[in-house]
């Protein structure tokens, strides 16, 4: 158990506690993710990267060292869900919580004796519209989430003023996540984390998956790809689009 100063000192610098407690060794942009205060984030990462990782290291350590602390994890599937609440769960067998801290869960939700919840849930719109004052909202697979699961769980940080921390690698020109990307982006802290930024991710292996990927730009580049059952691209359809066309029909 860490002393009182230790536990002082872990509760401001979350990179330390990460690896002198949970001994995860974060990379460099993922120490300024953990560091980081923003509001409002968003990942655009290689496959296997680790973001699921590190902000499972960041729910627990919320849990624990803020309070008020709700967390809740959105994705599109509950198997999703349930891999970053493992993740949560084997950095939590890592801590020896003190008493104040010590917890009752069920599968995808633990409450923390001080009052604090992190729970995961899969991509119903319909399951999440129950839950209000979230501190902490990670939605991963974002690219992934429908739109009105989105639009859903937003109005879920107005009261608490909380975060919303979106991490996903991209699937085509649509969504959300590509609007936010694309067009939204300087609302955002961003990240944009190609498989070269991660050490465990090998150049043979890349160079392989180059080779024989049709998706590799997408699923290691960050790279929004044209959908793959659309007519038209992307940036066709917007280039024909103008707000001076008079509607050939009334508005009303």
């Amino acid at each position: 158990m860490p002393s009182a100063s230790d536990d002082l000192t872990y509760s401001l610098d979350p990179v330390l506690w990460a690896k002198e407690v949970l001994g995860y060794r974060p990379d460099p942009w993922q120490e300024k993710l953990l560091r980081s205060r923003s509001k409002k984030i968003i990942l655009n990462c290689s496959r296997q990267s680790g973001k699921s990782t590190t902000c499972a290291a960041l729910g627990l350590h919320e849990s624990i060292y803020r309070h008020p602390s709700f967390g809740l994890v959105i994705a599109p599937t509950q198997d999703q869900s349930s891999e970053l609440m493992l993740k949560f769960d084997e950095f939590r067998g890592a801590v020896e919580l003190p008493s104040a801290y010590m917890s009752t869960d069920t599968k995808l939700a633990v409450r923390f004796s001080n009052g604090n919840r992190f729970v995961a849930r899969p991509g119903s719109e319909k399951s999440a519209r129950s839950f209000s004052a979230v501190t902490l909202l990670l939605e991963d697979e974002a690219s992934r989430v429908l739109d009105d699961l989105y639009n859903t769980i937003r109005p879920m940080l107005a009261v608490s003023n909380g975060r919303h921390i979106l991490m996903s690698t991209p699937f085509g020109k649509r969504g959300h996540f590509f609007k936010i990307w694309n067009e939204q982006r300087d609302l955002f802290e961003w990240y944009e984390i190609p498989a070269e930024m991660c050490p465990r991710i090998t150049k043979d292996f890349l160079e392989e998956e180059k080779r024989t990927n049709p998706w590799f730009e997408q699923e290691y580049h960050c790279k929004f790809l044209e959908t793959i059952d659309g007519v038209f691209t992307f940036d066709q359809v917007s280039g024909a689009m103008s707000n001076e066309v008079e509607p050939l029909f009334g508005v009303e």
